[in-house]
């Protein structure tokens, strides 16, 4: 593929970017080579040949993988870096800049940027014009501005994984699924920028670990790991002694924090401010399921609790418990759903507690289809969202009725042995075909048939 893509280069665009030498590249360090790099199976291929056979996702990642594959065998893009000094008095002014010279790899590819580290980044893609020494030039404009140290920017997930990288933790394919963990975990999470902002659990969980296990929760600790693992595969390192020694101060540091380190979950954190529905309490901070809460410290016999938010400054902002009606009614009672708090978050109960106990996870509404049940004849179909975002239609009378469906129900009847509706379902294969909900009816028809490729 080398050879076919120096042809290629050459032919397309001149032979000035084609490098003298095959460019090759050694892999990092922490590089897993179980499978070789991905790259176009054949130049023949170009992007605007198989744009008709993919879709627009596949096309973009096809077109990326094309260009990164063939601006590595390219030449390299040439900068002149330039300076002026300008003086006016006793005053000296620099202007430094950039001129691109020749663009090489860059003609067809260009890596993105994930972070603006500093504000040189902007001075050094400045363009100057061209100048000569004792050029006269004529002020346009003066901004004074003050620069004051900054801390570096928060990290997002795709500077997170580089410093990750730096540091020489994990590999590429646990990734992912650190990303992953801290995200469900609610242990950070992204702003409008992308970035990642620790959560105060994950600040507390952070606290705690580094407490009680300071000789692992570190990078030396993590990337030294790493290194022995890799002594281990490539036969250096006896892994039995290298267990031995990790373990025995693991688990004398396990013993230590079962005993000291601080129940968080079951004591809370306190804080001042007083309970309402009990004399001598003093709210804590508990967590749940769904993030933090307020609960009385003399749990179990006072049960109160409360939601809060945190100002700017990470103060505690209590919210006050007052009726929040919702535009959703109740599949039970007809009455509006009311949004209520408990230590496992937020959920929807009926508004007509205690004489209907109706609740649901809050999410998308329940629609009724206009259905009659086909089961129990009493209740109608409505339509609903599993765990997992599934849409199904059951009974509005479950639990007594468990009829459930996970095609959508027609209000018509079928025109073969005129039961009360018929299912409708879409696939990719088949297009969107409607059937009789009877087992021992064979009634079918494509609605829609599959649109042809075109």
């Amino acid at each position: 593929m080398t050879a076919a893509a120096r042809t290629y280069i050459n032919d397309t665009y001149g032979n000035s970017y084609v490098p003298e030498r095959p460019n090759v590249y050694r892999s990092a360090k922490t590089a897993q080579e179980a499978h070789e790099a991905i790259r176009p199976t054949s130049l023949e291929y170009t992007p605007e040949r198989v744009a008709s056979y993919l879709s627009r996702e596949e096309l973009n990642l096809y077109t990326l993988i094309w260009n990164r594959f063939l601006a590595s065998q390219m030449a390299p893009a040439l900068f002149e870096q330039t300076s002026v000094d300008i003086t006016a008095n006793t005053c000296t002014f620099r202007a430094t800049g950039q001129v691109l010279r020749f663009d090489g790899f860059l003609r067809i590819y260009m890596e993105g940027k994930d972070d603006k580290t500093s504000e040189e980044d902007d001075d050094a893609e400045t363009q100057l014009p061209p100048l000569s020494e004792r050029d006269l030039l004529r002020l346009l404009q003066l901004t004074p501005n003050q620069h004051f140290t900054q801390p570096p920017p928060r990290f997002t997930q795709a500077t997170l994984i580089k410093e990750l990288e730096e540091k020489g933790i994990g590999r590429p394919s646990t990734y992912a699924s650190i990303m992953e963990t801290i995200l469900n975990k609610e242990y950070v999470q992204e702003d409008e920028q992308r970035r990642l902002r620790p959560t105060q659990l994950g600040m507390l969980v952070n606290d705690l670990l580094v407490g009680s296990f300071p000789d692992i929760l570190n990078v030396e600790f993590t990337a030294g790991m790493e290194a022995v693992l890799d002594q281990i595969e490539d036969g250096q390192e006896d892994w039995r002694r290298a267990i031995e020694r990790f373990y025995l101060p693991f688990s004398s540091d396990l013993e230590r924090a079962d005993k000291e380190m601080r129940d968080v979950k079951g004591s809370g954190e306190p804080t001042d401010i007083p309970c309402t529905e009990c004399a001598d309490g003093k709210m804590t901070i508990r967590w749940g399921r769904n993030g933090e809460f307020l609960a009385c410290s003399n749990y179990p016999q006072c049960k109160s609790t409360r939601n809060f938010t945190r100002d700017e400054q990470g103060q505690i902002v209590p919210q006050e418990k007052e009726q929040i009606l919702t535009d959703e009614m109740c599949e039970k009672c007809g009455k509006p759903m009311q949004v209520r708090f408990s230590r496992y978050g937020k959920f929807l109960g009926c508004s007509g507690y205690p004489e209907c106990t109706n609740i649901r996870k809050p999410g998308k509404p329940v629609k009724s289809l206009g259905v009659q049940c086909s089961e129990c004849h009493e209740g109608d179909l409505l339509q609903k969202w599993s765990r997992r975002g599934k849409v199904f239609y059951s009974c509005s009378r479950y639990p007594k009725c468990t009829f459930a469906l996970w095609d959508r129900p027609v209000p018509e009847p079928c025109p073969r042995c005129q039961a009360p509706f018929v299912v409708e379902k879409t696939t990719k294969q088949a297009g969107t075909v409607r059937r009789c909900i009877r087992k021992e009816c064979d009634y079918q028809e494509a609605v829609e048939p599959v649109a042809e490729a075109g």
